[in-house]
């Protein structure tokens, strides 16, 4: 109910939110009416100044910070700036750049396929029979083990794929190189060349944490779906969620969404070779890599608000109504000790709570859902010279915050303002 109730509300102001620029989509949902004013609360001033510090500490240009409870919306407000060269402050309803916690869509999306039974996690990924049976790419296997491949091994990190020479969604000047490309590799080339290389261990066997795999996972989306995986995602996820301004990434300022933030590297970072190797020399953050080729692993955009909506559709609680059956929900947040990551969620440790991280060039982002049920979600729009280890600065530092001002929160729910 609540969450009919808050699109349906949210609809009556799309009719005032501009014309979209060519190419993109209008600012939509939550993001279009929810301001940092609606968070300026009495009793968490201090909370204000620990993330101006903070932000000030580690050179974070912008940075917004949503919490929930019960599936209730308590907060949600953005510091700093979105965008400095333009002067646009940063806000609740601005979409960035989420990394890896793209891969908790992802999953999700599998999982919904799985209930509607059109695949299943023990199902074969590649061969005759395998969900991806493209004859190209079982001509291009050498190692036999890629057969064993399942969905579910893909979901864990437990397919044997590895990185011992580097993460093919990183080095796409290297694939280029090596394969003598002359452009960057769309996802049919790319998996088809991966695929002529030795898994690192039989799948199931060990884990390693892998981006291709859920690239991979990305494709299945597509294959079962019998859609474009952003456009599945967007139709069978995220609407259903209320999630209404979610999209995938573009490697460009100049193809930023309308409320997307503006990404900033540390002032020392020089330069570096374009990732499809051109003569050109790019700001690492903007073309450094090819964001929108990471698709389900790592290439949505997202704003905190709709990103704790999210969370609250899939977690168990009846405050927002679930997009998973509870069976996926548990499958997907159970704590086992035989597995090192869980589906879709970096760890789900019963003292820790549900985490869920991601971080590259230009951002960083973290989502803890709590044992007792209350969801801090926080991203920011600058790269930290620290690189994937600044995800511990972010949990310490979210710890933190909640032991300070949990019980300062306001008792309200912005999902129904």
């Amino acid at each position: 109910m609540k969450k009919a109730f808050l699109i349906a509300a949210i609809a009556l102001s799309l009719v005032s939110c501009g014309r979209p620029k060519a190419g993109h989509t209008r600012i939509e949902g939550l993001n279009a009416v929810i301001t940092n004013a609606m968070s300026d609360s009495t009793g968490l001033e201090k909370l204000d100044r620990d993330i101006k510090t903070f932000m000030q500490r580690w050179w974070v240009k912008g940075m917004s910070l949503s919490v929930t409870r019960g599936d209730s919306l308590l907060y949600a407000k953005g510091y700093g700036w979105a965008d400095e060269e333009k002067g646009e402050l940063m806000g609740p309803g601005t979409v960035m750049r989420v990394a890896s916690v793209s891969k908790l869509l992802t999953a999700t999306g599998i999982m919904k396929l799985r209930e509607e039974g059109r695949l299943a996690l023990s199902d074969k990924v590649f061969g005759p029979d395998g969900i991806l049976c493209d004859t190209a790419f079982t001509k291009a296997i050498k190692d036999r083990n890629y057969y064993k491949i399942t969905v579910g091994h893909l979901l864990r990190h437990e397919s044997g794929l590895t990185i011992r020479r580097g993460d093919p969604m990183f080095t796409t000047r290297d694939i280029m190189n090596i394969y003598h490309l002359d452009e960057a590799p769309d996802h049919h080339t790319l998996v088809k060349l991966m695929l002529s290389r030795p898994l690192g261990f039989e799948p199931g066997k060990s884990e390693e944490y892998s981006n291709f795999g859920y690239l991979l996972l990305s494709m299945i989306i597509e294959k079962v779906g019998g859609k474009p995986y952003e456009d599945w995602m967007q139709e069978n996820i995220l609407k259903p969620a209320g999630c209404l301004d979610m999209h995938l990434a573009y490697n460009y300022y100049e193809q930023k969404y309308p409320n997307e933030a503006r990404y900033y590297m540390q002032d020392n970072d020089p330069p570096v070779a374009e990732y499809n190797n051109s003569a050109d020399s790019v700001a690492r953050c903007y073309g450094g890599n090819d964001i929108r080729a990471l698709s389900g692993a790592g290439a949505w955009v997202c704003s905190t608000p709709e990103l704790a909506l999210f969370v609250a559709s899939i977690d168990g609680d009846p405050g927002v109504e679930d997009i998973i059956s509870s069976k996926s929900v548990h499958a997907m947040t159970a704590h086992s000790d035989n597995h090192k990551f869980a589906i879709g969620w970096n760890s789900v440790k019963p003292k820790e709570g549900w985490i869920r991280t991601g971080s590259f060039s230009g951002t960083n982002a973290i989502i803890i859902r709590f044992p007792d049920g209350e969801c801090w979600v926080l991203v920011n729009n600058t790269h930290n010279w620290k690189g994937p280890r600044f995800s511990r600065s972010l949990k310490e530092f979210v710890v933190q915050c909640k032991k300070r001002y949990s019980d300062k929160m306001p008792r309200r729910d912005l999902f129904n303002y």
